[in-house]
């Protein structure tokens, strides 16, 4: 895996996060209970869904921005198949938010994912930083 994964999965993951907006907007604005659902906005379940479509949204761009960066300098970087797996498992974080609103799930996919998406960005970082020239 050199990236083109990270990019697909992250355009996917992105069109899903987008779509799931649309029903928050839903549950905010039309919905019954709109005015309860409003009203929570900071706590329980509708925090809880926000932090998905956020951090959704903004893992899936990762994603996309890790996988460019991996298949266009993968032949000058080290462990390219180690950060875009550890990026891929960053995902887990939004799917973790989303199985704590609707299944009841312990927060568990939510750290395994926020810290396998840090460890891909700082882990890039320093492939970057000690890679030997960046232009040909």
């Amino acid at each position: 895996m050199n990236g083109k994964n990270n990019i697909a999965i992250g355009f996917l993951t992105m069109g899903f996060f987008m779509a799931y907006g649309f029903l928050l907007i839903y549950l905010r604005d039309f919905a019954p209970g709109k005015v309860e659902w409003a009203n929570s906005y900071s706590i329980g379940k509708h925090f809880e869904a926000r932090l998905a479509h956020v951090h959704g949204n903004l893992f899936a761009f990762l994603n996309i921005l890790i996988g460019y960066l991996l298949l266009r300098f993968s032949d000058k970087l080290k462990n390219v198949k180690a950060i875009s797996w550890l990026a891929l498992t960053g995902l887990f974080m939004p799917i973790g938010n989303l199985s704590e609103v609707y299944l009841g799930l312990p927060p568990v996919l939510v750290l395994v994912g926020a810290i396998t998406m840090t460890l891909s960005v700082v882990w890039l970082g320093f492939a970057f930083l000690t890679m030997k020239q960046l232009t040909q």
